[in-house]
């Protein structure tokens, strides 16, 4: 179904443009069955070479997810005034176009809640209920993965990297985007001209600890590989997509790198994506694992607290590298 939304959401700003053709879709995104044997092995592979792997067999309902969808397309679809009544995103509530406060926009408007909701939703009750059991389901599933992933490290205490998820103090956020159709992207033709991309959400890495992404079959969605180019992930819309966060990246000393990525607008249909931010909680000291570490292998980081990194990251640009306020200088 194609949504609408009324022309203040979409016509506040001027374009951002990356001038890059984008991409042909890349077949070889890591493919991880977690009802195998062998998925850790799989886990642990994907997150040294991409930092981004999609999951089949992954447990959540279909019809949590169908109905989140279904609920959040009807919320997007409610005039200007109507959503803003949730709320300014101040960092929670709903936006459009500014993400952030440091001058970063976008083609996009948005839901940013805390895993615990907000009651400012209260208006809105079915969206709420469908919220609370995908929220649930999707946490769950988080934890899965990061006790598999804990295995295929042979970390012990297996919960060691899920419980930061389960701790009823757990600084976990969960974000809802609409990317509305964008009249203005013209597709590149076979001589490579076009009018360039527009910019739906600008490149970034998560600081959390993982991101549990899903989004409608609607394309756009691209990460960078390790040689800088970016490749686009085709949409699938009965998975889910996980990117390894930046303290994740700490916590394994850099053996996992935190995927940068980016969205691009379609010129012709809406895209709708649902992420689970998996975070500590603010007192949460972070800092390599020490079971992790091989020998007199030492710290590339130094250590810190959630809170603070968070902070960092509310002060910084989306396309700002973050960790490297917190990485240590090498003795010469």
């Amino acid at each position: 179904m194609v949504v609408v939304v009324s022309k203040p959401a979409i016509e506040q700003f001027s374009n951002m443009r990356n001038n890059k053709p984008a991409s042909a879709l890349f077949t070889q995104i890591p493919l991880v069955d977690m009802s195998k044997p062998d998925s850790k092995h799989q886990i642990i592979k994907a997150c040294e070479e991409f930092g981004f792997f999609k999951v089949i067999n992954h447990g959540v309902p279909m019809e949590f997810i169908s109905l989140l969808e279904s609920e959040a397309t009807k919320f997007f679809s409610l005039p200007l005034c109507e959503k803003q009544k949730t709320g300014q995103p101040k960092p929670y509530g709903y936006g459009n176009k500014r993400i952030g406060t440091h001058g970063d926009v976008g083609w996009v408007e948005f839901l940013l809640l805390t895993t615990n909701q907000d009651p400012n939703l209260h208006r809105f009750q079915s969206f709420r209920l469908a919220l609370s059991d995908y929220m649930k389901s999707v946490k769950k599933m988080a934890c899965e993965i990061l006790e598999t992933m804990a295995d295929g490290l042979k970390i012990q205490p297996r919960n060691a990297l899920s419980k930061l998820l389960m701790d009823e103090e757990s600084d976990s956020v969960f974000r809802v985007n609409h990317y509305p159709p964008c009249p203005d992207v013209e597709p590149v033709n076979a001589n490579g001209n076009g009018n360039g991309d527009v910019i739906g959400f600008g490149e970034h890495t998560d600081p959390q600890i993982i991101s549990v992404l899903r989004s409608n079959n609607t394309s756009g969605l691209q990460i960078s590989l390790k040689d800088g180019s970016w490749i686009s992930v085709p949409p699938d819309q009965n998975s889910f997509f996980i990117n390894v966060g930046d303290s994740l990246q700490v916590m394994t000393n850099g053996r996992f790198k935190s995927v940068k990525h980016r969205v691009l607008s379609n010129s012709e249909k809406p895209r709708l994506s649902m992420i689970y931010f998996g975070g500590p909680p603010l007192s949460e000291k972070i800092a390599p694992l020490p079971s992790l570490m091989r020998g007199d292998q030492q710290s590339l980081y130094k250590e810190f607290t959630w809170f603070e990194y968070k902070r960092c990251a509310y002060n910084s640009r989306l396309a700002d590298n973050r960790l490297i306020h917190f990485e240590k200088i090498a003795a010469s």
